[in-house]
């Protein structure tokens, strides 16, 4: 018995969830940094307190990973890591803008990075089991479709989250400035949203879709005792047999997660100060909360444009294989990031977020369409969590260098973050063309 084909509509359902942890991503990206500049935090420190999501990652995904594959209980056995995260998630989403409320405790940046430290695992506790829940119902001729779907719902969530605070503004009437070491009123009331969509779209997955029991699986032929009876050690063993397309996906994943995590970090003060023309040590002016708003909606136009694009992945990839898909959308994402330096309106980012929102979608979905295969069906989940540690390293050594690259070497002047983000993708690009993909 083989796994069974899932409709488009099961599919859909299976990763609804992800467009929930999406939304809050999209939130945290998009303000994490002007709301902990807002608490004190200089530019050279963002990417220290921004270590938080991939050391939380590099740590829980292979534990969760590990655990989820043996889990069974009423529940099922991914859905109860969802649920987990969820609760723990909404609840960091509600607290993070309030952070300034403990100040007669810690530093408001403190609690504040604390809270986006809570806020990460969470995420990573509900995230991690979607991609082995996917992997778990497809059949593998049904990978790519099944990863460009999650991508789509995750662009879906991430351009709600990303435009939220913009609209609340512009359109609801909410404020946009406060008093300093306050956060407007935009941003508070889009992290209270983001709570209750990240749980409402977990409960949605939950609820419609069907794992397979043990025996279903041992009936597909797929060994569940293998490997039932090891212990969490056994990881590192894992690691050390991990499959060579894996390994081989290791630099291209560097490159791409490493020009992610600048872009992320240092997109707001880039553009406020190299876009907008403002100073560099306005953190709190009206002109600077504009910038972030307006950071938002062009990252949610490269979130819009990654839902768009991931539909097209599959048949992209039917006509120049998965490397040359994933390599040609990386190179437009580093053209698009390298463009922005060169740009004096706003309005023209828009453009650049198109080449990023092609790479962001190849990045979601390729890699894990071309790794789908290799991995054995009773370690999906496992797997799948050590092969967030080429996501997070790369994140991690960033974090811990790209602050001072940033203060010493460009000057506080973050645009060239941004540059070298772009040159990073490209980087990405030439070696993902080095991989040996599995033959079928």
């Amino acid at each position: 018995m083989n796994k069974p084909k899932l409709s488009l509509g099961q599919i859909i359902n299976m990763s609804v969830g992800f467009l929930g942890i999406q939304f809050g991503f999209a939130l945290q990206n998009g303000n994490a940094s002007r709301v902990l500049q807002s608490f004190g935090a200089d530019v050279e420190q963002l990417s220290w307190f921004w270590l938080a999501a991939p050391l939380t990652g590099m740590i829980i995904q292979p534990i969760i990973g590990f655990y989820s594959d043996r889990t069974w209980n009423g529940l099922g056995r991914r859905k109860p890591f969802f649920l987990t995260g969820a609760i723990i998630a909404a609840t960091a989403l509600l607290f993070f803008p309030h952070s300034g409320a403990l100040a007669a405790y810690l530093p408001p940046v403190m609690v504040g990075a604390g809270i986006l430290m809570m806020m990460d695992a969470s995420f990573n506790v509900a995230m991690e089991p979607f991609r082995a829940l996917v992997a778990d119902n497809l059949p593998e001729e049904q990978s790519t479709l099944g990863f460009s779907v999650q991508t789509f719902l995750i662009g879906i969530g991430a351009v709600a989250g990303s435009w939220l605070p913009y609209i609340f503004a512009n359109y609801l009437g909410f404020a946009k400035d406060a008093p300093e070491g306050q956060i407007p009123a935009n941003v508070q009331y889009s992290f209270y949203v983001g709570a209750a969509v990240f749980i409402g779209a977990i409960l949605w997955t939950i609820i419609s879709t069907k794992e397979y029991s043990p025996a279903e699986r041992e009936q597909m032929g797929y060994s569940v005792e293998d490997s039932v009876h090891d212990s969490l050690g056994s990881v590192f063993n894992y690691i050390k047999e991990m499959p060579q397309t894996m390994k081989q996906l290791g630099l291209v994943q560097f490159f791409s997660w490493f020009g992610l995590f600048s872009m992320w970090v240092f997109s707001t003060p880039a553009i406020a100060h190299h876009v907008y023309g403002l100073s560099m040590d306005d953190h709190s002016s009206s002109e600077y909360q504009t910038a972030g708003n307006w950071v938002g909606i062009i990252f949610g136009v490269y979130s819009a444009v990654s839902a768009i694009y991931a539909m097209f992945l599959p048949k992209i990839a039917n006509l120049i294989g998965n490397k040359g898909t994933h390599a040609f959308s990386l190179i437009m994402g580093g053209i698009g990031l390298i463009s922005i330096y060169f740009i004096k309106d706003p309005n023209l980012l828009i453009w650049s977020m198109v080449g990023v929102g092609m790479a962001w979608a190849s990045i979601l979905a390729m890699p894990y369409a071309i790794l789908a295969g290799s991995i054995p069906f009773n370690k999906m989940g496992v797997y799948m969590g050590i092969f967030n540690l080429f996501i997070t390293m790369p994140q991690i050594v960033n974090g811990i260098i790209g602050g001072p690259i940033v203060k010493h070497f460009y000057a506080g002047n973050a645009i060239y973050a941004i540059v070298m983000a772009g040159i990073f993708f490209i980087f990405g690009a030439i070696s993902v063309l080095m991989i040996k993909e599995k033959t079928k």
